[in-house]
């Protein structure tokens, strides 16, 4: 009877995925040599004694800047299995969910709108205001309560399917920055746009860096924008939104400070000098 079972339109369809695998492994083994990923560009400028500086970066998508709220699925998850199961079944999910929908809430508005150190304190400023006037017109209290309105209970497997998405955004992007990047070094910037060899070198005379943390929230979480713009004013300025701002803007500034030298060439024009 399960041999009755197994036909061959459902054998097809569970030999397809593996069918599939070994089709992406066969053409990773006669692709090998010539797949440019990032990490293979910055073995070879390691490599390279001729670069004593350099930096691979690509642009994250913007939703890994959620991580925040993704950390805070992950834990309303925990406490949601806790009263799932009985552990703690006298815990209010709504406290767990309201908490969750405020740290979502301001990932959003991180994401959405560039909020300077300025516009920080001016929104501070006007929530404190908005409170002492609340508080002289006695109306802080049920100002406060409507948000006990405000009911958000969402299941152990609702967070942490909210939590798998944002964490699938993220390594798209990430495995998209295998094959997109920029590498720089101190006399070319080189533009990488496919999992080939296809790309474009420009001298270091044809383009300029500049680095923006303007945003001070994203600027907390330790990322900031790589702006490339081209002399070239019909090409548009690449925005690479990448992590560690702090420590690729020294090595950024590093680069563009000095020029590199084939030590081969140099020792021909030494030897060429000597009488």
């Amino acid at each position: 009877m399960l041999a009755a079972a197994w036909d061959i339109q459902r054998i097809i369809i569970f030999c397809l995925p593996f069918l599939l695998l070994l089709f992406a492994a066969a053409a990773c083994l006669l692709m090998r040599k010539t797949i440019r990923t990032r990490l293979r560009v910055g073995k070879q400028l390691r490599d390279d004694p001729d670069i004593n500086e350099w930096l691979v970066v690509f642009s994250w998508s913007r939703k890994v800047l959620y991580v925040p709220a993704i950390l805070a699925s992950l834990i309303a998850a925990v406490f949601m299995v806790l009263q799932e199961t009985g552990v703690w079944g006298s815990m209010n999910t709504n406290i767990v969910g309201g908490t969750w929908l405020a740290i979502f809430f301001l990932n959003f508005l991180i994401d959405e709108y560039e909020i300077s150190v300025k516009v920080l304190l001016i929104a501070i400023l006007c929530v404190i205001v908005l409170a002492l006037w609340l508080t002289f017109m006695h109306w802080l209290v049920p100002f406060l309560k409507l948000f006990r309105r405000v009911q958000v209970s969402i299941s152990s497997s609702g967070y942490v399917a909210i939590a798998a998405i944002f964490l699938l955004a993220i390594f798209i992007s990430w495995l998209r920055g295998l094959f997109y990047y920029v590498a720089i070094t101190p006399n070319y910037l080189n533009v990488q746009v496919g999992p080939t060899e296809t790309g474009e070198q420009v001298s270091r005379e044809e383009y300029s860096t500049r680095i923006d943390t303007g945003d001070f929230l994203e600027r907390l979480q330790g990322f900031g924008r790589i702006i490339i713009t081209f002399s070239d004013q019909r090409r548009q300025p690449m925005m690479l939104l990448t992590r560690r701002i702090g420590r690729k803007a020294a090595r950024l500034e590093s680069i563009r400070g000095k020029l590199a030298i084939d030590r081969l060439q140099t020792a021909r024009e030494g030897q060429n000098a000597q009488p």
